[in-house]
């Protein structure tokens, strides 16, 4: 039997969760609904819960759906303790996720979406030459670019880079893109050429460079 001390602090733990639930529940119910009073009034809010992480679509169960592997690299730019500025190779971000599901019985969320959803969320607030479109584009430049900081780091990039230590200065991201081959059974002729999106060059604030990102 608890004391009445921790069950007062099993009801508030509980009371917590249950708002944090109900906040969320709400919140993703206006982002999805028709337009109302409510989500007009509160949209700006709407949107900072909601996104990147919880953005709701219907990619599924569209008319036609995906058809294309999209992976995600990296490569940094290294200054040295020479001063001397070394760029690594690429890593493939999304073959490391696919690493870490593959076999896995219960993947985690990061590993399952952080990246690409990221990488969606980029792609939806930028045109064709990389351009913000939108009030969110510099959200969704420094979401990914944390991320790709963060992924950097858990490989040890900069020591791998120059050898020794460093500061990590700049990264810079693409996305590599082939079609999905058809079924041997069908007769349609697809290109499994791979396609290129490379980004700009994007500065690492020194806070992030020294391991702010977490």
């Amino acid at each position: 039997m608890l004391s009445l001390r921790y069950r007062v602090v099993v009801a508030l733990a509980l009371a917590v969760v249950a708002v944090g639930v109900c906040v969320h529940l709400g919140m993703t119910f206006l982002h999805v609904a028709p337009a109302n009073t409510v989500s007009r009034q509160h949209g700006e809010a709407v949107d900072e819960w909601i996104y990147p992480e919880f953005e709701q679509n219907w990619k599924l169960f569209a008319p036609n759906p995906l058809q294309q592997n999209i992976s995600v690299q990296v490569r940094a730019s290294v200054r040295g303790t020479d001063g001397m500025t070394v760029t690594s190779g690429w890593y493939d971000l999304s073959a490391e996720d696919g690493r870490a599901i593959d076999g896995n019985l219960l993947p985690s969320h990061t590993q399952q979406n952080e990246l690409r959803r990221a990488w969606d969320f980029f792609v939806a607030t930028h045109d064709s030459q990389n351009r913000p479109v939108g009030l969110r584009g510099a959200l969704s430049e420094a979401y990914l670019r944390r991320i790709a900081v963060l992924r950097l780091d858990r490989n040890d990039a900069v020591r791998a880079t120059t050898g020794g230590g460093g500061v990590l200065e700049r990264v810079q991201v693409r996305s590599r893109t082939t079609n999905v081959p058809p079924p041997e059974w069908s007769r349609e002729k697809v290109s499994t050429t791979p396609s290129y999106r490379e980004l700009p060059w994007w500065k690492v604030p020194r806070d992030e460079a020294l391991g702010g990102v977490r």
